[in-house]
């Protein structure tokens, strides 16, 4: 499908060409999605694919670094004119997980698989990189292809950041998507402001004194304690955040004792806080510690909590989102495109956006009729490989708007 030839539609004919460029390369771009599948890499450790992105970029003639952030790949498309600098960002690890999919390309690395279709991120951005720049002389500005490590581990995009991919060129604005098997294949959500939540781990220690199950007036059990800081902590919900923001606190580990008959020294337990908001985040986990501590005093013994923050909220810049919207609507036609509800879930991409306007949106990836249903992080989760023509389209239509063709 083109596009018409109407005087306000942005880039019609370089457009036009890197659709039909998609279209021609899809087979590729499937074969790639599934080599990545049949060899995924966990955090950090994603050389392979490293190597794989890189190669194809140093064909397609883009300017390469490879070992940003220790395993990134950066690859930079600067166009004929001065111009803005567009980010496309990529995931490219994996999960811990066995596949249970028994399909041609299943994973051939036991306990890792690409269980949230960062494969298929991956092979959407390396191929537009490549007919990008087939487009070269026609672009005013450059194209900055990001292909991120550990994002599963919350621990990829800041580390990037720190190595300046958004420096040279300076990055104007960031776009990205994820696939998404919570909407079937061929939709397209976009939405303003916040999409993902803030994600920070809490382990909390509480500390007494152990003893005897049958005289517990000897002991100060932390078992105890901490059955009451938990039920204090879901009142942060239902009792502190307002009924019009969000927020989860769930703890969801607690290891403690040996036998029935005795009560333990200590009580460890994990769990994690997520926000839309920074200052509901702020809130959320200074009272947690308040809650904690003071409840554990109360029952005379001693609390712990330690933070470890994972990232902000993912939030999309209003002026960009439009872009982007207008840009599907222009890949995939306006009964395609929908709002997208805001998830719980959380994705680091919440850096690029901090440190510049974008917008993260996500492709449908569901098929009922196929049975590719799979929730992302389930061992059989496979998605329908028309979401990454779709994508890719998107992408390309976003991109070129925001370069101003």
């Amino acid at each position: 499908m083109g596009l018409a030839a109407e005087d306000d539609c942005v880039g019609v004919p370089m457009l036009n060409s890197l659709f039909s460029g998609i279209e021609d390369r899809r087979d590729e771009m499937i074969a790639l999605r599934r080599e990545l599948h049949a060899h995924p890499e966990l955090a950090f450790k994603e050389s392979r694919t490293a190597a794989r992105v890189a190669s194809m970029l140093e064909s397609a003639g883009l300017d390469v670094r490879t070992g940003v952030a220790g395993t990134g790949v950066v690859g930079v498309l600067r166009g004929a004119r001065p111009g803005p600098a567009v980010m496309v960002r990529a995931d490219i690890d994996a999960i811990a997980v066995d596949e249970a999919n028994e399909v041609p390309y299943r994973s051939q690395t036991p306990g890792v698989m690409h269980a949230c279709g960062h494969d298929g991120h991956t092979a959407i951005a390396a191929v537009l990189a490549g007919l990008f720049a087939a487009h070269r002389s026609e672009i005013g500005g450059s194209v900055v292809f990001a292909f991120q490590p550990a994002e599963e581990a919350v621990s990829g995009a800041l580390p990037m950041i720190e190595a300046g991919t958004m420096d040279d060129p300076r990055v104007d604005c960031v776009i990205g998507l994820h696939l998404w098997n919570e909407a079937p294949v061929g939709r397209v959500g976009v939405r303003a402001g916040p999409l993902f939540a803030s994600a920070d781990e809490i382990t909390i220690e509480i500390t007494g004194r152990g003893g005897h199950g049958a005289v517990p007036h000897r002991a100060i059990d932390p078992i105890a304690a901490a059955a009451y800081a938990i039920t204090g902590l879901q009142t942060l919900v239902s009792r502190e955040t307002a009924p019009l923001d969000s927020a989860v606190v769930t703890i969801g580990s607690i290891h403690a004792g040996t036998a029935f008959n005795i009560i333990p020294e200590r009580v460890e337990m994990r769990g994690t806080v997520r926000a839309f908001k920074e200052e509901v985040r702020e809130h959320t986990l200074r009272r947690m510690r308040e809650i904690v501590s003071q409840t554990a005093a109360a029952l005379r013994a001693q609390a712990t909590i330690n933070s470890r923050f994972g990232c902000p909220p993912v939030v999309n810049d209003a002026g960009v989102t439009e872009t982007v919207r207008q840009a599907a609507v222009e890949a995939v036609g306006p009964e395609a495109v929908f709002e997208s509800d805001p998830t719980m879930g959380s994705d680091d991409m919440a850096y690029f956006l901090q440190r510049a306007p974008g917008c993260y949106f996500v492709v449908g990836s569901r098929n009922e009729e196929r049975g590719l249903t799979g929730a992302h992080h389930n061992p059989r989760f496979d998605f329908d490989e028309e979401a990454m023509v779709v994508g890719a389209r998107v992408l390309a239509a976003a991109a070129v708007r925001l370069l101003g063709r």
